[in-house]
């Protein structure tokens, strides 16, 4: 993609060029018309939009590597800030807050919650934690989106390596590796998102120490209870309790990986899914049949081989569609991963397993219950990944990779 597509999309929404003029023809003269189209080209691509003229190709130079890195992080914080609102309530709703879980399950109760968090706490309220987020956002999603490109260069080394299954590997592996450098901070936001009460919020501060102090099985220990088995075997499994429950941390770091495990086995299908969907889609937007009303004209300084930049109502269809596939693949493994993270913040503040967790949600609401806030998460997946995958798009046209 061009470097100086992104200052001027909106400018070059026309036809990419005329066919007359394409084809060098012009009723006073050949250099006419090449003069003409040479201006078309220019004023396609923009050089004079600000972008860097030069295009970076070796995507293992340092320079490349922080341009993706830049592009992604300020892709997914401009993202994130969009939605911040109604991720707010989602995440009160997916945590089965006490005072927001009766709104749960209509558009009716997504708009009242709402109106409770602006009438308690104002427009702050909606925006609650989202320092927190975009702190965690732009790392996570330089790293995502830098990953991304590095890892899909050495699974597919040329076009004639684009399979969807390597597409799909790419963005899963992509992802994983966003989610271990970032998630503690995840952590972190979703318990400020979590309160409510504005009469004893906590300080991001006291927030980390809480969390590091909480113990996973509570003020007690872990107990085996075999009642039909030999009086061996019981004292046996209490000993194994025993010793587990001295080697295993009972607090400390591993608090601020609560819910990690279903958040490495959602990401596979929701990096995996969101990247190739997004790719898969740009290929048929990028159609031969329909291609002149949906992208743009190659820039004269794109790297062969390169697919042509698409208009910016195409890129955010196609990143708007990416988002509702991946949230559908993987949103029963994010609502777990969400009670897992508020473990310590309800109940008896022991540390749910996966199995705990899923039993716990099936219990209380039944199969609906790994689907509560689904659609509140459509209304907020849809912008969220279009305008993060036009952003990085258009970021990396306007730095020149």
């Amino acid at each position: 993609m061009s470097s100086a597509v992104a200052g001027h999309a909106s400018m070059s929404e026309g036809p990419p060029h005329e066919p007359r003029e394409a084809a060098g023809l012009a009723s006073n003269g050949a250099p006419h018309a090449t003069r003409r189209k040479r201006d078309l080209t220019l004023r396609a691509t923009d050089e004079t939009a600000g972008g860097p003229r030069r295009k970076i190709s070796d995507r293992r130079s340092f320079d490349y590597l922080w341009r993706s890195g830049v592009a992604g992080g300020l892709a997914g914080c401009a993202a994130k800030t969009t939605v911040a609102p109604l991720d707010r309530v989602k995440i009160l709703f997916q945590s089965h807050n006490p005072q927001f879980a009766k709104y749960a399950g209509s558009w009716a109760g997504v708009a009242t919650a709402i109106q409770d968090i602006y009438r308690q706490d104002g427009p702050s309220g909606l925006f609650r934690g989202h320092s927190a987020t975009l702190l965690r956002i732009f790392p996570y999603a330089a790293i995502k989106f830098l990953a991304y490109e590095q890892i899909r260069s050495v699974i597919i080394p040329s076009r004639d390596h684009e399979t969807p299954i390597r597409r799909l590997l790419s963005g899963s592996l992509a992802g994983v590796t966003s989610v271990f450098f970032t998630y503690p901070l995840e952590v972190i936001r979703v318990r400020l998102a979590f309160e409510t009460k504005r009469d004893s919020r906590s300080s991001l501060r006291s927030i980390c120490k809480q969390i590091y102090h909480e113990h996973p099985y509570g003020n007690g220990t872990p107990s085996v209870t075999l009642p039909n088995a030999p009086a061996a075997l019981q004292t046996a499994a209490g000993a194994a309790a025993q010793a587990l429950n001295t080697v295993a941390p009972r607090s400390g770091i591993i608090n601020f990986y609560r819910g990690f495990s279903p958040t490495m086995l959602g990401m596979v299908p929701y990096a995996g899914m969101s990247f190739l969907t997004h790719d898969t889609a740009g290929d048929v937007l990028r159609n031969q049949r329909w291609a002149k009303y949906t992208t743009l004209a190659q820039p004269e300084n794109a790297p062969p081989g390169k697919p042509a930049p698409l208009r910016s109502w195409a890129e955010l269809t196609a990143g708007g569609i990416a988002g509702l596939v991946s949230q559908t693949a993987s949103y029963p493994l994010e609502v777990i991963r969400r009670r897992m993270q508020v473990g310590g913040a309800v109940g008896d503040g022991h540390r749910l397993r996966i199995g705990e967790t899923a039993a716990l949600i099936m219990k209380e609401r039944g199969p609906s219950g790994f689907f509560v806030g689904l659609t509140i998460g459509y209304v907020k997946v849809f912008p969220l990944a279009a305008v993060s995958f036009y952003t990085y798009e258009r970021m990396k046209t306007w730095l020149g990779i």
